[in-house]
């Protein structure tokens, strides 16, 4: 039986970052399958789940738990794995985490929902997104060239956090040899036992229709 259930669907970043930590504790969970696309997240019924109306959600012990970040950290301090060793790496980590939020995954998700997923939006807002992004990707690079994870020489839930939108790149239009401290770093995130592709990971994919 499941420990854990978390609401998702399988284009979701947001979610892959706690499914991945999930697999990657070797965690007893099942997915239930959120049909984002078909405005499920806007019924009343799954505002009651989470008013916020977003996945994901991590239900475990009588505890319902919404926003990426704040899961991750519940789940590092359940497995005592993937978390700062002290106040100066939990430190770190959470500025990554914060970072990653504002300036990496809101633009790249919010690029690939307009160009590959709904196919909306003006191209100067695009544009302006794209730029976005690749001022963010190029941070990150750099961060990466003398470290084998954002928080040194492990993996923490810094890195989950941060790679939750770049399995994709074909759909947001990057290829990867342009940042190659960020290309090796995914690598080695693939390489973790347990690391399974989103789409693979998680119900929905494909669209239907």
């Amino acid at each position: 039986m499941a420990e854990f259930k978390l609401y998702c669907f399988a284009q979701s970043g947001n979610a892959f970052k706690v499914a991945l930590m999930l697999n990657l504790c070797a965690a007893k969970w099942e997915p239930r399958w959120v049909d984002f696309f078909g405005g499920e997240t806007r019924t009343p019924e799954y505002r009651a789940v989470n008013e916020m109306g977003e996945v994901p959600v991590l239900e475990h012990r009588g505890k319902r738990l919404s926003q990426s970040g704040v899961i991750l950290h519940y789940l590092a301090a359940h497995f005592g794995k993937f978390a700062g060793g002290n106040d100066d790496e939990r430190r770190e980590i959470l500025r990554w985490m914060l970072w990653d939020n504002h300036k990496l995954t809101s633009y790249i998700a919010t690029l690939r929902y307009m160009v590959h997923l709904a196919k909306v939006g003006e191209p100067q807002v695009h544009d302006f997104l794209r730029g976005r992004m690749k001022t963010s990707l190029g941070i990150l690079d750099s961060h990466l060239q003398n470290r084998s994870f954002a928080i040194g020489d492990r993996p923490t839930i810094a890195d989950l956090s941060l790679c939750g939108y770049l399995y994709w790149p074909d759909e947001f239009g990057i290829s990867w040899p342009d940042y190659p401290g960020v290309d090796a770093w995914l690598e080695r995130i693939r390489a973790l036992p347990g690391w399974v592709h989103p789409y693979e990971l998680m119900p929905g994919h494909p669209r239907k229709g």
